[in-house]
């Protein structure tokens, strides 16, 4: 029986970003230097088939850190952890390592030079995200508001209008984005932004390269888990670009094959937390099925890299 043609139009950059991959090296280092258990807060990064992974290698995930014996290490995931975190760790003499992207801190670092500057912080971030907790976690109490979308702007009541300053988590939808931080300086015309974007360029770079792809194919499928704020951004990304079909698989057996019946193109891409392995994955189903063509789309190419903490490059 001959395949119907089908061409997959695959996306770069796609997969991990420099952040997720210091994470997880951070873990495969701490249990090469410390032996296992290692204990993580919350998942490193938000991905089940690499949690899994290092789960194996004797990696402990837990939500909270009184989960965590005193005399193992602790790591703190990619997202970011409230300031209370590492000050609790230090109270209990734990040996800790933060995991937090280097893009993240910038925003913290960020948040507080705007704090000691009297301005009061406006986040545009998703509610309940590790990230937007571990950001909002920088401050006291009531000095960051949070807005998910344009209409929460109309709803803000600052301490004073005339000293805000606005952050944004490094996951979100550059286009939505846009939108709330335009509606923040209507209405706020002197609240003061970021010096450099916010939105981290891996974020950036993969919406791009799936608007590149979505006008050519019938199908796109984003890599990635249902809690990965970057992935379900790409999904909806997809969808404002005109492809009609735009879903979210953590792996290949999560394939909708009826919903694909037909179709001759399809755009695969993956978040920024979604390992290479299980793209080839996805690309083997579909050779499994049809006669594939794959075609590069490639709109930028990222050399970005950032260095482990000092503390796993020195000798036990």
């Amino acid at each position: 029986m001959t395949k119907d043609k089908l061409t997959l139009y695959l996306a770069a950059p796609r997969g991990f970003c420099a952040g997720v991959d210091r994470a997880i090296k951070i873990v495969e280092m701490a249990l090469e230097k410390w032996g296992a258990p290692v204990y993580v807060r919350h998942e490193i990064v938000h991905n089940k088939y690499v949690v899994d992974g290092l789960r194996e290698k004797g990696a402990v995930f837990v939500e909270e850190l009184d989960e965590c014996p005193t005399d193992r290490p602790v790591i703190f995931s990619a997202h970011g952890v409230p300031k209370a975190v590492p000050a609790e760790a230090a109270r209990r003499e734990m040996v800790y390592v933060d995991a937090t992207c280097p893009l993240v801190s910038k925003v913290h670092i960020e948040a507080e030079r705007h704090h000691a500057n009297g301005l009061q912080m406006v986040m545009i971030g998703h509610a309940g995200h590790p990230e937007t907790l571990g950001t909002m976690g920088q401050l006291p109490e009531g000095e960051v508001l949070l807005v998910e979308t344009e209409a929460d702007v109309a709803g803000l009541e600052p301490r004073d209008p005339e000293k805000l300053a606005f952050i944004t988590q490094t996951t979100l939808s550059v286009d939505d984005t846009a939108g709330i931080v335009a509606a923040l300086k209507a209405r706020f015309p002197a609240i003061v932004g970021p010096h450099k974007e916010d939105i981290c360029y891996a974020t950036t770079n993969r919406q791009e390269s799936v608007k590149a792809i979505a006008p050519k194919v019938d199908a796109i499928l984003v890599i990635g888990a249902p809690n990965s704020s970057n992935s379900k951004r790409l999904v909806e990304v997809g969808a404002y670009a005109g492809c009609s079909y735009s879903q979210l698989v953590q792996r290949a057996t999560d394939i909708d094959w009826r919903a694909l019946d037909g179709i001759r193109s399809v755009g695969i891409t993956a978040g920024a937390s979604a390992p290479e392995v299980l793209v080839n994955e996805v690309i083997d189903a579909f050779r499994d099925r049809y006669d594939v063509t794959v075609e590069p789309v490639e709109t930028a190419v990222e050399r970005v890299e950032f260095k482990v903490p000092r503390v796993l490059r020195e000798p036990a």
